[in-house]
């Protein structure tokens, strides 16, 4: 999974609201989020964890890291095919129906080269399903209507979220089940979607080449004001993922969980709690940040805000260091993401290239991903510990609060 950012178009189609399509676009967008909270937050992990227990953290750091490089150079390709195409619902319907084998093969291997080859499979089609659903706001929903499509992906996420721990921990003692439901679900959903949500072909788009590419990423990087956006969104997504890909792990290995409580359960308190803090700061973010006229301000205490939480469980093993951890970590990540995304769009270089821009602005989210899991397994085996790997991600955090500081064009 790559958190995005969508962007805009004025397509023809684009000038014609689609009836129906918000609740279908949070429903597609609910069911990815549930597949990649759920399968590599809660199956993938036990599944590593009963294949080799004693070097599951650098097994499960290889595995998530792979397959993140694997997804990341996998979006582009899949986004490209459905341009090509000048379509959008077939690609969804393909990545959606191939998940169920995809998870069902998942499910029946069992050593962790298997595991990596197969779970790169999964984010390959699931790569295919989300680039064509990311591609449908710009295509076919009007520009006056953005915002309110916009939010019917991003409730995705959290409402997602919360299904995803629900479901795995479900089904954690019975993961191949789960990998099923989940396969299950992406499947019935892209069925829902491409049968009503109907589209019209579009114009095929020519790939832009890798030349241009990186030229255009350099060119975006030159800017000020959007290189220090870039530097500060980087920083606070690894620090981020540093401590969200290892949550399970976390809670088996480092908190003091009451009696009866198993860390699966765990897992499925945290994330809702977690998806309800981020909901309420994400529109209490934006809608404060806007009042105010203060976006520096918002994106600044925010991420200050999800350091303060890294450090509760660093100082505390406790479960209501963990409770509280998700609950002030879910108000600073929602508040920063909502805010952070409005003041990347006012330091974009150029008016003309905003799509482009915002696509390079992707790297600093997909990036990151990549590196986490191989940076957080290194600290936890060098430090014997999950202690330092919060502290090191508060540290992160801290800087992409001051990345935003030198920032010249937005108060």
């Amino acid at each position: 999974m790559a958190l995005s950012t969508t962007q805009g178009s004025d397509s023809p189609a684009a000038a014609r609201p689609t009836r129906g399509l918000m609740p279908l676009l949070l429903a597609g967008n609910t069911a990815m989020y549930a597949l990649y909270i759920g399968v590599p937050g809660m199956l993938l992990a036990l599944q590593v964890e009963e294949i080799d227990p004693v070097d599951k953290v650098a097994n499960f750091g290889l595995v998530s890291g792979i397959s993140a490089i694997f997804a990341t150079v996998f979006n582009p390709v899949a986004g490209a095919l459905s341009d090509r195409s000048g379509r959008r619902n077939p690609w969804i319907l393909a990545g959606g129906l191939l998940a169920l084998p995809v998870m069902f093969l998942l499910g029946s291997v069992h050593t962790i080269l298997l595991v990596t080859i197969v779970w790169c499979l999964g984010q390959a089609v699931m790569n295919v399903y989300q680039a064509a659903l990311t591609s449908v706001v710009p295509d076919r929903v009007p520009v006056a209507a953005r915002g309110k499509a916009s939010a019917a992906v991003g409730l995705g996420l959290p409402i997602g979220s919360t299904i995803g721990a629900l479901v795995g921990a479900a089904f954690s003692e019975h993961y191949r089940t789960g990998y099923l439901v989940f396969g299950a679900i992406i499947a019935a959903t892209a069925v829902l979607f491409t049968t009503c949500a109907r589209e019209q072909r579009m114009p095929a788009k020519a790939p832009t080449p890798v030349k241009e590419q990186l030229a255009a990423f350099g060119s975006a990087l030159r800017n000020h004001d959007f290189r220090w956006a870039f530097i500060g969104r980087a920083l606070l997504i690894l620090g981020y993922f540093s401590v969200a890909g290892f949550q399970l792990y976390i809670l088996k290995d480092h908190t003091e969980l009451p009696a009866g409580l198993g860390a699966e359960e765990a897992v499925a308190i945290l994330m809702p709690l977690n998806a309800v803090a981020m909901a309420v700061s994400t529109v209490l973010g934006g809608w404060l940040s806007d009042r105010y006229d203060r976006r520096k301000l918002f994106v600044g205490a925010s991420a200050a805000l999800a350091a303060v939480a890294l450090l509760i469980p660093a100082l505390s093993a406790s479960w209501t260091a963990m409770l509280a951890f998700s609950v002030v970590n879910g108000l600073g990540f929602g508040c920063y993401m909502a805010v952070d995304t409005a003041l990347v769009t006012m330091v974009l270089p150029k008016a003309e290239d905003a799509a482009r821009d915002m696509g390079v602005l992707n790297v600093a989210n997909a990036g990151p991903q990549i590196v986490a899991p191989f940076v957080a397994s290194l600290i936890v085996s060098l430090s014997g510990g999950y202690t330092a790997l919060f502290l090191i991600a508060a540290v992160l955090s801290v800087l992409g609060a001051l990345a935003v500081r030198p920032i010249r064009s937005v108060r």
